[in-house]
């Protein structure tokens, strides 16, 4: 990787060991006791894709990214096995487990294959435990290869078996050339994407190994998760790129309607599926929303109500130890009257949804 799209230095990288013994890659950034975000990389990526966010979130957040397995320094699975929605779960839990103080919320935002990873471990305990605020941003429940439009051709059996041997070729990409920055640049990227983009995204790409990116190719082309997408209890925001064709709009859309707690769907215009990459600014700004609002505002209000808890037992304490005060003889007990108890409407968490959302219909998205 070249210039900015390179991160920053981690602070520290944690040794973390999934549920089948793999090792997971884990770089931490930032100061340990700012809020924490947690970073899931996409199909063929690594932590590099997220550079963009890292840099601008670290100065105050603490970043967690982590290589997925076979992917960037996280070794290979050593078989078949190794390669499923549960091997995902296993590591994202991993990953919590190890970064996170027991109970402590973070955001967790995830790109493609990551976003799948939080639908397949949404019903794991360390996943309700940390999520405070999910991103989905350029991904998919279901039907992934049948519903890409990665080959210019209408919809039918033929489109998703050849689209389904295109993305899951065992043949190697080879040394980052010319005409291979345009291959990705038509099939994953938009049409405006800068050449400094498309160049970062193809060294990415080109640097996944090819066993390992036909593995989850295979799981990617059976991928099912439209329960696990449901049971996402957290304020959940989706993000996509208008020109996205590995993971088009359709998948975003029904993400929004079947939510159970979704904060509106982000279309942004003309950008493809590496929309970390591509819009940088609008998934950093996204992320950022999400902490403020689920995670540093929600650890305010804690200890708020941490200190007003101190507060009325320290007066409790004062009114045990107090003598009590003896009414005059001469004047009466006053009068018992029925108190009234008010009923104080409340708002549900997270309301009021961060700034940059706008919630949307259909028709409007693609306009």
């Amino acid at each position: 990787m070249r210039g900015t799209y390179v991160p920053p230095a981690p602070v520290r990288e944690p040794r973390v060991v999934s549920a089948d013994g793999s090792l997971v890659h884990v770089e931490v950034f930032g100061p340990e006791d700012a809020p924490a975000v947690v970073l899931a990389h996409g199909w063929t990526c690594s932590i590099a894709f997220w550079a963009a966010q890292i840099r601008a979130l670290a100065p105050d957040h603490r970043v967690i990214a982590y290589d997925q397995r076979g992917h960037g320094r996280s070794p290979a699975p050593p078989g078949p096995l190794g390669y499923s929605p549960k091997a995902l779960a296993d590591d994202l839990e991993a990953v919590l487990e190890a970064t996170l103080a027991p109970g402590e919320p973070a955001v967790l935002a995830g790109h493609s294959m990551g976003g799948m990873t939080f639908m397949a471990a949404a019903a794991r305990p360390a996943f309700r435990e940390h999520a405070a605020a999910v991103l989905l941003c350029s991904t998919g429940p279901a039907r992934l290869v049948g519903e890409a439009t990665v080959l210019p051709l209408p919809k039918s059996p033929l489109r998703r078996r050849l689209t389904g041997a295109v993305l899951g070729a065992r043949a190697p990409l080879g040394p980052v050339t010319p005409l291979g920055k345009k291959v990705l640049k038509y099939g994953v990227m938009g049409p405006g994407a800068s050449p400094e983009q498309v160049d970062a995204c193809a060294r990415i790409v080109h640097a996944c190994p090819t066993p390992v990116r036909h593995g989850w190719s295979r799981v990617l082309d059976l991928f099912d998760e439209e329960a696990g997408l449901r049971a996402i209890e957290a304020p959940t925001a989706v993000v996509v790129g208008s020109a996205d064709k590995l993971t088009p709009p359709v998948h975003a859309r029904l993400m929004d309607e079947a939510l159970p707690h979704s904060l509106g769907l982000t279309t942004l215009p003309g950008l493809g599926h590496m929309t970390p990459i591509e819009g940088p600014a609008a998934v950093t700004a996204a992320i950022r929303d999400l902490v403020t609002t689920y995670v540093a505002n929600a650890d305010a209000a804690r200890a708020d109500t941490v200190g007003a808890k101190a507060v009325r037992a320290d007066a409790v304490r004062a009114d045990v130890g107090a003598p009590a005060e003896e009414p005059p003889a001469e004047t009466p007990p006053a009068p018992t009257t029925p108190s009234r108890t008010a009923k104080t409407a409340t708002k549900p968490p997270g309301a009021k949804p961060p700034a940059t959302k706008r919630p949307a219909k259909p028709a409007e998205e693609s306009a």
